[in-house]
């Protein structure tokens, strides 16, 4: 046992014992026991047997610890500079040499002329060896001997730096004024102190001010409070206590302020694949030009990002902003398995050891590449508007999952997403033709002129980046816990997860894509189908059985059906068919049967009956509607005039409803997107969207118009046979003449007649 580990027993001495802090206040050697006393004036007598055996006594480092070890961790050769070092490594060598006689301290390593006469062992005792080393460090120059430390230095120094070493080494030999405590600010006074703390929760209130008027917040506290006499430090004191107790304060007021609310749940350490998603949106850094006009536009990224491994689990673009429907299309895309795309090579097919490629694919139905897939349990979002409403919390029930946003001013909360941002800012975006900067200081001369990349193309890059770039690359601080200091990629960590944790292959089904649809509960009209906000959905075949019938369905929405609608496609709905359970698309009534319907979502319908509401109209079906939708989607004036009267924002977005409405089509279960014509495919050798393909959504709408009036006509029936004139039957024969039937009948049957 040490000398460190032995027990000071004496009255006032400090023990610890499971935890608690207990004081000696009386010890009884005759008797082989100590009385011990808590703060709280509670007192216990143990005995030294007691002491001695238990696992969890320690003596108090209030108490034992001496000098400047006191209350602090023990002190150690490396907390000297080199200076200091040598200076103690002299000391020490004085030591040495009054110990054995050789400064080395080993008698088969003599130096020149050792050991001396004065310090010989075998001829002087320790007393007289101290007493000359005394003598030979006071005959020294007293310039030298202060610039070595080694003035003043005595008969009994010599005793005390002689026990330090031997209790700790080298380091018992420094002075103690060379390793002074650090922190804390001992010429605070109680006042000055409880000012401090005062001024603290003030400020922390107001708006963010400077230390000066601080310093004479801490005056006005002390000299109210206490009196002009009290004493106050000076500025300079008080910046450095405050810098020492709450940090340098470069933070913003809000953060600041944020920083100091209580946490509810504390740390959370993840663990495994899929436990915290980080899910956040920001305007994508690059121009694009959308497909429509050929405009270039800044575009919205939202990003999935798996916190465990930091795998890009998914994202998606989105013109103009996001919605909510968005959101939970990127948390389905989570749970799903990445189709392998028709250019990717066998590189970036699914690589992970331990499940084959091809027991994925049969499962999936396609091939699938390299990107993890999984369920999560827990979203951390932001306090977006997309993110806290009813329809992603129905989406979360759906899900199995838990959308939990970050807390308020806490964007520390999901910084592994948002530093995301960044890495790929630097890895990719940068490197892109129409890239913007971060701030519209660092944006070039004309970035909107440099876009030459469509919304697909940059949708198919960043995919194939993701795949092919991130997931393979190596990882920086983030890699695991378990191996620092090992090299990982988020494709190795989610494949070393399958040794840990496992790996749960739950592929939902195409159907879970309607699930996450806003839903509708509505009756079925007999002859006009269903409502839904204000426009009418019908297929004669699909609600022939239903019409005008009562749902089974009970509780709150008892006798109602379920219609569910994709906010940024209104041309449909989807109907549920009670029976076979199979989803069946119910087109808008005003939907003509010759050419396409421009898409348009949510926004336009909006405007549409707004619109026609304020016009005074009063139309009885969706089909007179359809000449106001025409007239807010697109001018009657000439198509080659139509991109110069409209403006900027106005093609923008014509152009996100079509995205929106490409983006619905690609969601949907193949079974249920043949109901939309697919997009006109690209000419063969286009680079670049410098092909506008608004004169085709152009002739769209005069296919529309001309199918509406076809349709018109068509419903004109023949006109009908007006009726006979009053008395036309009066003169056409006599009024007295029986019917042939009557007078069989009276004469018998026919043989009677005559």
């Amino acid at each position: 046992m040490t000398a460190a580990a032995v027990l000071d027993l004496s009255p006032g001495a400090g023990l610890v014992l499971d935890g608690t802090e207990w004081t000696v206040e009386r010890r009884e050697p005759h008797l082989g026991r100590v009385q011990l006393v808590k703060d709280d004036g509670t007192r216990e007598r143990v005995t030294f047997r007691f002491l001695a055996n238990h696992p969890q006594c320690r003596p108090s480092s209030r108490t034992s610890a001496a000098g400047a070890d006191r209350g602090r961790q023990r002190k150690a050769s490396e907390d000297l500079n080199a200076g200091r070092l040598e200076l103690t490594g002299l000391r020490m060598a004085h030591l040495l040499e009054v110990a054995t006689g050789f400064r080395s301290g080993d008698p088969f390593h003599p130096g020149p002329g050792e050991p001396k006469p004065e310090y010989d062992p075998r001829r002087t005792t320790l007393t007289e060896r101290r007493h000359a080393k005394v003598a030979e460090l006071a005959a020294l120059d007293p310039q030298h001997a202060r610039l070595l430390g080694l003035g003043s230095v005595g008969y009994r120094t010599l005793i005390r730096w002689e026990n330090a070493r031997r209790r700790f080494g080298l380091v018992g030999c420094a002075d103690d004024r060379w390793l002074r405590r650090s922190g804390g600010t001992r010429t605070v006074s109680e006042p000055v102190r409880e000012a401090v703390w005062a001024v603290r929760e003030e400020t922390q209130r107001m708006a963010k001010v400077s230390m000066r008027t601080k310093d004479r917040m801490i005056r006005q506290y002390v000299r109210e409070e206490f009196g002009p006499e009290t004493k106050v430090p000076s500025y300079d004191t008080l910046r450095r206590l405050w810098q020492e107790w709450f940090g340098p304060g470069g933070a913003r007021q809000r953060y600041a302020r944020s920083a100091d609310l209580p946490e509810s749940q504390g740390h959370v350490l993840v663990h495994r694949p899929g436990q915290v998603v980080a899910l956040d949106t920001t305007v994508l850094p690059v121009m694009v030009r959308e497909h429509v006009f050929g405009d270039p536009v800044k575009m919205h990224l939202t990003l999935a990002l798996d916190v465990c491994t930091h795998s890009l689990v998914a994202f998606r673009l989105t013109l103009v902003s996001d919605t909510s429907v968005d959101v939970a299309m990127v948390l389905r895309d989570v749970t799903m398995p990445l189709p392998m795309r028709a250019d990717w090579g066998e590189d970036l097919e699914w690589p992970y050891p331990g499940l084959p490629a091809a027991v994925v694919a049969e499962f999936a139905g396609h091939a699938v590449a390299g990107l993890p897939f999984f369920t999560p349990e827990t979203v951390t979002t932001d306090h977006g508007s997309v993110y806290r409403n009813h329809h992603l919390v129905e989406v979360e029930r759906v899900l199995g999952c838990q959308v939990l946003p970050a807390r308020v001013l806490r964007p520390t909360d999901k910084a592994a997403v948002e530093r995301a941002f960044g890495v790929i800012r630097q890895l990719l975006f940068e490197h892109l033709v129409g890239f913007t900067g971060v701030d519209v200081a660092d944006r070039g001369a004309d970035p909107a002129a440099d876009a030459v990349l469509t919304a697909d193309q940059l949708e198919h890059l960043i995919a194939t980046w993701i795949v092919g770039v991130w997931q393979k690359r190596e990882l920086g601080e983030y890699a695991p816990a378990w191996d620092p200091d090992g090299s990982h990629s988020p494709n190795s960590l989610f494949a070393a997860s399958f040794a840990q944790t496992g790996f749960a292959m739950d592929i939902p089904s195409p159907e879970l894509f309607y699930e996450l649809l806003p839903a509708h509960y509505v009756r079925i009209d007999k002859r006009r189908g269903v409502k839904i906000r204000g426009l009418w959905y019908d297929d004669p075949d699909v609600l022939r059985d239903y019409r005008g019938e009562l749902s089974t369905r009970g509780g709150k929405h008892k006798g109602k059906w379920l219609i569910r609608r994709d906010p940024r496609d209104r041309r449909q709905v989807f109907f549920q068919d009670p029976l076979s359970h199979a989803w069946h698309p119910l087109p808008w009534t005003g939907m003509p049967r010759a050419g396409q319907m421009p898409a348009f979502g949510d926004a336009r319908a909006s405007a549409l009956l707004a619109k026609a509401a304020a016009a005074g109209l009063k139309p009885k079906s969706d089909t007179e509607l359809l000449p106001v939708l025409l007239e807010l989607i697109g001018s009657n004036i000439p198509v080659s005039k139509w991109p110069t009267q409209m403006k900027k924002s106005q093609r923008t977005e014509h152009a996100r409803e079509t995205h929106q409405a490409r983006a619905a089509q690609a969601d949907r279960p193949p079974s249920t997107a043949a109901a939309a014509p697919p997009p006109a495919p690209t000419p063969a050798g286009e680079e670049t969207a410098t092909v506008l393909s608004w004169p085709g959504r152009a002739r769209q709408m005069q296919d529309a118009v001309a199918g509406e009036r076809r349709q018109r006509r068509e419903d004109v029936r023949p006109a009908p046979v007006p009726p006979p004139e009053l008395g036309h039957s009066f003169r056409a024969r006599s009024v007295f003449v029986l019917p042939e039937d009557d007078l069989e009948e009276d004469r018998g049957g026919p043989d009677n007649a005559g």
